[in-house]
């Protein structure tokens, strides 16, 4: 196969030259283990905490606000099922009908567990309306997830009113912000975020590596027991090259993203109506409220899968849904939550 052109930078990203230039020190030289105490794991310990400072200023954060994880996902699982465990009267969950997999299995575990769970709908753009959740609010409401960038249609959701409402009623608000950071900017002490998840392999950093902020004075439980890292609330020895790997990506994101929006949009749009041009195409969510990298489009008359595998021949990489669930070829739950049919 010729030249590759990769479409699929919502499901995983390459990782730059100079992140993995950063990391390889600490897989051949420095690899001590960062919780032992000679000068080759503090050697480590030290890298691990510059990057956890470097990652907290990104979000404007305190460095022990950020907990270290395996990523999205694994943040996602923490912030819901931790503070279930730290606050076992509130029995009520939030959340939207077009969050990541991540987020919606772990609401239907904790469904059987006993807890209530509201799932609140969207418009046919994809966004959700705040008055929809102030409305579900209950006194025994635990916690609000809802996604800053959705990770299939790429609509930005209006999280800052939302973390107003929740902070009104003495609710937690997490985000999901693995398709946001280092796209978007984001300042969890601005927009009133008690949780947030995110995760450097969207950004041009390595797999396996993310992190759950979680906002000074919050209660979680770990749900890893083990030797008590990350504050006691997420065991497991620290992936030292990832975390370096992760505040580099982060620096370079804010460097090249964050101020080549306009130029990515440009591009980003100058595709997107070329395929608009294509009879029976359709853009799929808001054409403004976008993050700028994202175009999700459907076509009459083909069915996806098929359409992906043709343009993966003529050398095109591209996904039909959510890489995270792609292997249960199932319609996908966003697009049917903004109204489209199954075929």
């Amino acid at each position: 196969m010729g030249k590759i052109i990769y479409l699929d930078n919502a499901a995983t990203t390459k990782v730059d030259k100079d992140v993995l230039k950063a990391m390889l020190p600490y897989f051949t030289e420095k690899y001590g283990n960062a919780s032992s105490l000679h000068s080759k794991g503090q050697e480590s310990k030290k890298a691990m905490e510059e990057a956890r400072k470097t990652i907290a200023e990104s979000i404007n954060a305190r460095p022990e606000e950020i907990i270290f994880t395996s990523g999205g996902t694994e943040s996602d699982n923490l912030a819901i099922k931790g503070l279930a465990l730290a606050y076992p009267e509130k029995r009520h969950i939030i959340t939207s009908k077009i969050e990541h997999p991540a987020i919606l299995e772990t609401c239907e575990e904790m469904q059987k567990k006993g807890y209530e769970v509201s799932y609140i709908g969207v418009d046919k753009e994809g966004i959700i309306s705040p008055h929809d959740i102030e409305k579900a609010i209950q006194q025994d409401t635990l916690v609000v997830s809802v996604m800053h960038v959705n990770n299939e249609i790429g609509t930005i959701q209006p999280i800052e009113n939302i973390a107003a409402l929740c902070r009104k009623h003495n609710v937690f608000f997490h985000t999901d912000a693995v398709q946001s950071l280092g796209k978007l900017e984001i300042d969890a002490k601005k927009k009133n975020i008690d949780l947030l998840s995110a995760s450097a392999h969207k950004i041009n950093g390595p797999k396996g590596i993310g992190f759950l902020y979680v906002r000074n004075g919050i209660k979680i439980k770990p749900i890893i027991s083990g030797g008590g890292h990350e504050f006691g609330k997420r065991s497991g020895t620290e992936n030292v090259a990832g975390i370096v790997g992760m505040a580099k990506a982060v620096e370079m994101a804010n460097e090249k993203i964050m101020k080549n929006q306009k130029r990515i949009k440009k591009m980003r749009d100058m595709l997107l109506n070329e395929i608009l041009e294509i009879k029976g195409a359709r853009l799929n969510g808001s054409k403004e409220k976008r993050a700028c990298n994202n175009i999700n489009v459907s076509f009459d008359g083909i069915e996806g899968e098929s359409l992906l595998m043709l343009l993966d021949k003529a050398g095109i990489a591209v996904s039909t849904g959510s890489a995270c669930s792609s292997q249960k070829l199932e319609p996908s739950h966003v697009l049917k939550a903004i109204g489209l049919s199954d075929m």
